[in-house]
């Protein structure tokens, strides 16, 4: 009886024993197992976090992407009502006459032009043709040279305006000191343009209004990189000036690359000035060595259509060979 009750005994104590040992082991498993499950987490909760912090950049990226797409849009149709708009087109000359003296300026020129036409006793279908030319065309393609030539200089010149701004920022000095020097040492017609800049952000306008007002005056990619720089710039912060320094090198693989474009278009550009001269060269040439077989052209009515069609068809011809190698980016 005694000795059941021992084997009994340490039975049970055997039994307690591995029921412990099995309880201790799930007791510590399970905190082995919380602390796997939160080490497991704190690792999901930051790829979570660094997917969450790479999802918003490619998101400001985007944002960035977009509003500079709607900067250059916007600029665009700016710069398409600016060609389209006669007034626009003196400013951007540089000129201070408005648009009623520009209109009575070519309708004086055009009529002195068909003055001119009667006195030499010229047909009355040339005598249209040289007074619609010298009144409306004349003074447009030299409002246009104008532009052109001013646009070329400005564009020279702001790559070093926009050093200026890099070197003055990174001395210290602010973006208005900055514009002011560029409007006190540069030269025409940079110059003109920056202290129009300083005189518009000094009643009031804003940055972006008064670069607006800028690109309207002078429609060139320049200004309106420069433009989109700084109103990036001031909505989401960021180093002005490590943004112009690298505007500046851009403008400047620009000109190189227009130069190149330039010289390599050279021999185009002498092709087509040779074959668009040769025709008139050469008509006139006969009429100076044998004027009575060129008569009939200026004498009959037929010879003032031929001329009229000739003059139509190289008009068309030069004008295709001008777009043809005329590049602009």
């Amino acid at each position: 009886m005694l000795g059941t009750l021992g084997f009994m005994l340490i039975a049970f104590v055997v039994l307690a024993g591995l029921g412990w040992a099995f309880v201790g082991a799930g007791g510590g498993g399970s905190g082995s197992t919380g602390a796997n499950t939160k080490r497991m987490a704190a690792v999901t909760g930051g790829a979570r976090l660094e997917k969450t912090k790479a999802k918003n950049a490619a998101v400001d990226q985007a944002g960035r992407r977009k509003q500079i797409l709607q900067n250059l849009k916007a600029n665009e149709q700016q710069a398409r009502k600016a060609k389209l708009s006669l007034e626009a087109r003196i400013r951007q000359a540089g000129l201070s006459f408005s648009l009623r003296t520009f209109w009575i300026g070519s309708g004086v020129f055009g009529l002195v032009a068909i003055g001119a036409s009667f006195v030499l006793h010229a047909p009355p279908l040339a005598v249209l043709f040289i007074g619609f030319i010298a009144g409306l065309g004349l003074p447009r393609w030299l409002l246009g040279v104008l532009i052109k030539r001013r646009m070329k200089k400005f564009t020279e010149e702001f790559p070093n305006a926009t050093d200026i701004i890099v070197r003055g920022i990174k001395s210290g000095l602010p973006v208005m000191d900055c514009l002011r020097i560029i409007g006190r040492e540069s030269p025409e017609p940079l110059a003109a343009e920056f202290r129009r800049l300083v005189e518009s952000l000094g009643v009031g306008l804003s940055i972006d209004q008064a670069l607006e007002k800028m690109y309207d005056r002078m429609p060139t990619s320049e200004v309106r990189f420069f433009a989109i720089v700084l109103s990036i710039q001031q909505k989401t912060g960021g180093n002005l000036a490590e943004a112009l320094s690298n505007l500046s090198a851009v403008l400047r693989a620009r000109k190189l690359m227009r130069e190149k474009i330039k010289a390599m278009s050279g021999e185009a550009v002498a092709s087509a000035f040779i074959i668009g001269s040769l025709p008139p060269g050469i008509m006139t040439l006969v009429y100076v060595t044998t004027p009575g077989y060129m008569m009939p052209l200026f004498v009959d009515p037929r010879g003032h259509i031929m001329l009229l069609f000739s003059a139509s068809w190289m008009g068309a011809g030069i004008f295709v060979m001008r777009r043809m190698i005329n590049f602009k980016f």
